[in-house]
């Protein structure tokens, strides 16, 4: 894991002024010294931030206030107090956060124990959307550092419509340390975020999904040595992956192809966002069979996701010759990886075959969600 950690932090393309990292030992208490500098480029641009979309509904008012607005708000954090979109944050910051992702990991699998930093913290997790990696990961993960998670399903919460969003952050800021919401319109975590005084972590929402970029980021980084530079080709629908991919493009520079089917497109603010960075090379194409050549990775997601089943066969129809399979692979060559967020419909957008390929690393991928979300608490609650 070390070797992970100091890929993460001094790939041979990240240049110029370094930034040490700290971390608190375990066994100690005293600060531990990241074995490598972070080198940032200084020329790099600011990331680009998102307030809405065209994917948004308002729950509870026509639009968030700022933060301080709130009357009952705790003190305001320097930074972005929540974890809303990948692009809230510099490149700096995003690569620290998957440094302490691959550091906590190393103890955890090292069988150690005694780094508890979450003691005495509890999390609301608002489950819109039913997930069993995201609630099993983010409970496991909170309580393996020394927390409490609690988990609020759609029958226990239902923001916006039993109760608004506004009333629903300021009753759980009063009795938890940080939340995590997992719903389906965008708009609902950016009210949660506005009227919360505590964290809010967007878990997905119809619009992103950044905690899972944020594990397929260790997760190429753990494989291949660093992100920067990678080809990563999705192929499929441009969904709240593909805009998470994007977002990311925008603040760490790689090659991103979406290669997906006519009228399937990724948002198209958001893949301008990306381009006007100008530090990635981004393409969005219909030919996945020139897309995936010469790739690092090569990423999947199913075709019609929850709340789109009814498309399902539409969607199939569309789709057809977008399936990755063992053809697609070897086009993509010997070094490509496989990818997939999960749950995969085996036989319909991936084949068996691929997925159980010696060159998939979705089970690692999927791992790394509790990692790196480890990571993102940490980073928002200053541990």
């Amino acid at each position: 894991m070390a070797a992970a950690a100091a890929a993460i932090s001094g790939g041979a393309s990240i240049h110029s002024d370094a930034t040490a990292l700290s971390f608190c030992s375990p066994c100690s208490g005293k600060l531990l010294r990241g074995s490598s500098s972070l080198r940032i480029h200084p020329s790099s641009p600011a990331p680009a931030r998102l307030s809405g979309s065209r994917f948004g509904r308002i729950s509870c008012r026509t639009s968030a206030p700022a933060h301080s607005a709130i009357s009952d708000s705790k003190e305001v954090k320097s930074g972005p107090k929540d974890f809303l979109h990948i692009s809230d944050f510099d490149k700096s910051t995003i690569l620290k956060i998957l440094n302490r992702a691959a550091e906590v990991k190393g103890l955890l699998k090292s069988g150690d124990r005694s780094f508890l930093p979450f003691k005495g913290k509890t999390m609301a997790m608002i489950f819109a959307k039913p997930s069993m990696r995201t609630r099993v990961s983010f409970e496991t993960g909170f309580f393996l550092l020394g927390g409490h998670a609690i988990y609020l399903g759609p029958d226990d919460i239902q923001m916006g419509k039993r109760e608004e969003t506004r009333d629903v952050a300021r009753v759980l800021s009063r009795y938890n340390d940080i939340l995590m919401a997992r719903v389906f319109a965008h708009q609902d975590v950016l009210d949660l975020a506005a009227f919360s005084s505590v964290p809010v972590i967007n878990g997905l929402t119809d619009y992103n999904h950044p905690c899972q970029i944020m594990a397929d980021a260790l997760t190429i980084i753990e494989h291949i040595g660093q992100l920067e530079g990678t080809k990563v080709v999705y192929v499929g629908d441009g969904n709240n992956i593909v805009n998470s991919w994007l977002l990311m493009a925008s603040i760490i520079p790689f090659h991103f192809i979406c290669a997906c089917p006519k009228g399937f497109e990724p948002d198209e603010k958001t893949v301008e966002m990306a381009r006007n960075a100008g530090i990635s090379k981004i393409e969005i194409t219909n030919d996945p069979k020139e897309a995936v050549r010469g790739a690092d990775v090569v990423y999947s997601d199913v075709w019609a996701s929850m709340g789109q089943k009814d498309e399902a066969a539409y969607r199939k129809e569309k789709f057809q010759g977008f399936q990755i399979d063992e053809a697609l692979m070897e086009i993509a060559g010997p070094k490509a990886y496989f990818m997939h967020c999960l749950p995969a419909e085996r036989g319909v957008e991936v084949t068996d075959a691929v997925i159980e390929a010696p060159n998939s690393i979705v089970f690692p991928q999927a791992e790394n969600r509790m990692h790196a979300q480890n990571a993102i608490m940490l980073h928002l609650l200053g541990l």
